[in-house]
């Protein structure tokens, strides 16, 4: 199959790339520089250089790839994380995830694009109610953090705008916390020089359940109806319990506990959501249908070998 993935060179398309490649198929890679077309070859694909979020130019590249399926894996996480000010934070991803998707969709279209796989995520967008591991059936968020309300919105539209394309077959897959090369928790990720600098604390009872997912893991190419799909690993945590772990795997000391009231002055409140309140995800209807297994059944045995 001829695949285009937007956002080639990004953690999860240098992961991709390779994979898809050994798997037979004839990958095509988006990437808005020029200078980064050498590493797109070196991942087993070939390379077109656009800016996805010009209408004209996607159009172009879409159109000069033709391919079957697109994988649209845009994001722009590098750097450290400002989780206080978080929709600023997330505002160019939330672009990638609006504007972006509405241009590879229509390019798409035009083109005659049978399948379309989307990143989203799974954890703090679930409704803060109810048990402490959501499926894909559970409602999202009837009232978001005030902080996160922009980024929602633009999760929000990402999944409705892929499931909703009734002339494709449009797979939404909804990731939880990515560790892994490339990635913050990867050998030299910021999250990882934060819990060595005890800068990672467990914010109140952190009774914040995380799902968690290697970053070099493939899915819904081939197989799969269209709908949404959660994909994370067996084994959903607390803070309190995989924060100290993962501390505990670098060689790092274990971490802080603050008090809920000092974590809101300090980190805000996207961190209190995420730290306390956030929900884990199911990944049954993934196994079920896509044929899909983890790389690792939980980030316990893939906590350690990253640190190895």
């Amino acid at each position: 199959m001829k695949v285009l993935v937007a956002g080639a060179t990004g953690a999860m398309g240098k992961q991709l790339l390779p994979l898809l490649a050994a798997q037979g198929h004839d990958v095509v890679g988006i990437t808005r520089s020029r200078e980064k077309l050498d590493v797109v070859h070196e991942l087993g694909a070939r390379g077109i250089v656009a800016d996805v979020l010009d209408p004209d130019q996607v159009a172009r590249a879409v159109a000069e790839a033709e391919p079957e399926a697109i994988l649209h894996e845009l994001t722009a996480l590098s750097g450290d994380l400002d989780i206080r000010h978080f929709d600023r934070t997330f505002a160019v991803t939330n672009r990638l995830r609006t504007e972006a998707t509405d241009h590879l969709l229509a390019a798409g279209r035009a083109t005659g694009v049978r399948r379309f796989i989307a990143q989203s995520f799974a954890g703090w967008p679930f409704a803060r109610t109810g048990g402490p591991v959501k499926s894909e059936d559970d409602p999202l968020d009837p009232e978001p953090a005030g902080a996160m309300r922009e980024s929602f919105d633009a999760i929000r539209h990402l999944e409705d705008a892929v499931t909703g394309a009734d002339w494709l077959a449009g797979l939404v897959l909804r990731y939880g916390g990515f560790y892994g090369p490339g990635t913050g928790l990867g050998p030299d990720g910021d999250q990882v020089e934060m819990l060595r600098e005890r800068k990672f604390p467990v914010v109140g009872d952190g009774a914040g359940v995380w799902s968690f997912i290697h970053i070099a893991t493939a899915a819904a190419v081939t197989r799969g109806r269209a709908g949404i799909y959660n994909i994370v690993d067996d084994d959903p945590a607390p803070v309190a319990e995989w924060l100290p772990a993962a501390a505990s795997a670098v060689g790092a000391p274990p971490p802080r506990h603050v008090p809920r009231w000092l974590g809101r002055i300090v980190a805000g409140e996207a961190a209190m959501v995420m730290m306390t309140e956030m929900r884990g995800a199911s990944n049954e209807k993934a196994k079920r249908e896509l044929g899909w297994q983890p790389r690792h059944a939980s980030w316990r045995e893939g906590f350690a070998q990253v640190a190895a």
